[in-house]
């Protein structure tokens, strides 16, 4: 067998070789945006989706042709994990090395469980914690007297193949809306700014993301800019948490970003949103498999450290496709999918996953919840609440298996927590109850423009957020608008038309009434009514008509990622 060190080496520089593919593909953003070309944006997202498993597959090759001898002999692995691990010492990206190592090994070897002979195993560690490198940024001073001069310096800065529309009255609205944003402050509000040094880029926009300083405190700053027909120009200023927050959020697709490398940027990141999970910063970026490990290790940490909290089924209506469950102190949910469905679902367990994996690829839009898959999930028997368990055993045993005092789950998809939007209708009151029914509307038209057809529209399939968005997160009914035959509901023309009790004319799987959508939503009737004012095309077939011919053109809308009272004047 070659030497630990030679192997070692390998797989290092396997990573190096994806690390470099993976920049390439976000450096095209830059140019995607300057064309305006949003085709292609969404075909480069795609294609580094799946870089990471083509590049996993093509080392395991090659450790394969190199190890011809004895490919799977486990031990001398473990020298290899030592000489890795002294190759990657002191890099701010170790955890990433780490973590493209587990998966090659775990791929090698099928391992079930934890191999920490072979594997990187660190619960009990925060890797950012470690990262001391700034990393890199634009830093300004703003006077107080011409802020518009700093904000045109800024802009000077952040160049493009094509000019602004008009740099000096986007420069000017900046500095308006951030001395208006941050007047509460006092005095001379805003003192500083700097500005990471990578822009980022998703759907149609570029964000300068940073921080904006006052005398004694600071705020997230993020410069939204859009490419229209006269040029670029600046279309919104983000300032508060919850507004960062959401642009960051899970159910958003990845940021293309060419970051030299990532840790330091989740640092910073960090400052402008303490309360984010640091996985959920990670699969921003792209790295959604460092973000499973990060997932891993946080939810198991606590696990670990609140022995007394017990696995239940999560609260809301139970699904026909998915059982289940959380720990209650923990925001994330486990779904597994069952074994049968109840009738009328008509789908296969492999359709289920297909529907997942196609969300995944999709361009979320912050409607539709990111769920990762983990598989052999291994959770201590005794942690289960008996009724859970039992359903388990009852309703998901192809996917459950039990080993000594473990259960074993083989496919398990792991989502954020969010309130069921039935739930919430229930609980709130007054203007939230309303604001929240039209938010439900507002997601459906958003998915839709998105070309994307929920399906299955009832209020247990979609939740709450923490900043109050209504989020769907139950794809095994998702499809394309282009998919459906939208139709007018027919008119019965005969007595006993009129009195039938089931359709009298024939309904094919892709036909799909709009008029007939109240009747599956289940809002009460003042909140139907309000729904029906605000979003009355959603009832009407010849909306869909009109969008599945823009769609169709290749002029898909365009859906913004904040309100429009964030906007720039």
């Amino acid at each position: 067998m070659p030497r630990a060190d030679a192997i070692a080496a390998q797989i290092r520089d396997a990573f190096d070789d994806y690390h470099a593919r993976f920049a390439a593909i976000s450096r095209r953003a830059q140019k995607r945006f300057e064309t305006r070309d949003w085709a292609a944006a969404r075909e480069d997202a795609t294609e580094r989706l799946d870089l990471y498993d083509a590049c996993i597959e093509e080392c395991g090759r090659r450790l394969g042709a190199l190890l011809s001898s004895r490919p799977h002999e486990r031990a001398p692995w473990i020298e290899v994990r030592a000489a890795y691990a002294a190759l990657i010492d002191g890099l701010v990206d170790i955890e990433l090395y780490k973590t493209f190592y587990n998966t090659l090994t775990r791929r090698f070897f099928r391992t079930r469980g934890v191999d920490p002979a072979i594997e990187f195993v660190a619960l009990e560690i925060e890797p950012t914690d470690a990262i001391t490198t700034p990393v890199a940024r634009h830093s300004y001073a703003v006077s107080e007297t011409r802020p518009t001069d700093t904000f045109m310096r800024v802009l000077e800065n952040y160049r493009f193949a094509v000019p602004y529309a008009h740099r000096m009255r986007c420069a000017a609205a900046i500095a308006i809306r951030l001395q208006d944003d941050l007047a509460h402050w006092g005095g001379h509000p805003v003192r500083g700014i700097e500005l990471l040094d990578t822009v980022f880029y998703r759907e149609r926009r570029a964000y300068l993301v940073g921080r904006v300083f006052g005398e004694h405190r600071f705020s997230p700053c993020v410069i939204a800019l859009v490419h229209g027909d006269g040029g670029i120009r600046a279309e919104a200023v983000l300032t508060r948490r919850a507004d960062v927050a959401q642009l960051f959020g899970v159910s958003r697709s990845y940021f293309q970003a060419d970051l030299p490398t990532v840790g330091d940027a989740v640092v910073f990141l960090r400052t402008l949103l303490p309360n984010k999970p640091v996985d959920e910063l990670y699969t921003v970026l792209g790295r959604a498999k460092q973000g499973k490990t990060e997932r891993y290790r946080s939810f198991f940490r606590y696990f670990q450290g609140h022995p007394e909290e017990r696995l239940v089924r999560a609260e809301g209506t139970p699904g026909m496709v998915m059982a289940v469950f959380t720990l209650p102190g923990y925001p994330l949910v486990f779904k597994v999918i069952r074994d049968r469905f109840a009738w009328p679902k008509a789908t296969t367990r492999e359709q289920v996953q297909a529907q997942y994996e196609r969300v995944f690829r999709l361009d979320r839009i912050g409607r539709l919840l990111d769920a990762q898959p983990f598989r052999h999930l291994r959770f201590p028997r005794a942690r289960f609440d008996p009724s859970l368990l039992a359903e388990l055993r009852a309703s998901c045993a192809g996917s459950l298996a039990e080993d000594g005092d473990d259960v074993v789950l083989s496919l398990c998809y792991v989502q954020r927590r969010l309130r069921p939007l039935d739930l919430y209708l229930r609980e709130q009151a007054g203007e939230a109850v309303r604001e929240a029914a039209l938010d439900y509307g507002q997601a459906i038209v958003d998915l839709a423009r998105n070309d994307i057809f929920p399906g299955d529209m009832l209020l247990k399939n979609f939740g709450v957020s923490r900043h109050r968005r209504v989020v769907f997160y139950d794809y095994d009914e998702i499809r394309s608008v282009g998919e459906c035959r939208f139709r007018e509901w027919p008119q019965a023309q005969t007595y006993d038309e009129q009195m039938a009790s089931e359709p009298w004319f024939h309904v094919a799987p892709e036909d799909v009434f709009p008029e007939r959508f109240p009747m599956f939503m289940g809002l009460p009737g003042p909140l139907a009514a309000a729904l029906k004012t605000v979003h009355g095309q959603l009832f009407r077939p010849q909306w869909w008509w009109q969008l599945q011919a823009q769609l169709r053109s290749g002029e898909w809308p365009d859906t913004p990622p904040y309100p429009d009272a964030l906007k720039l004047a």
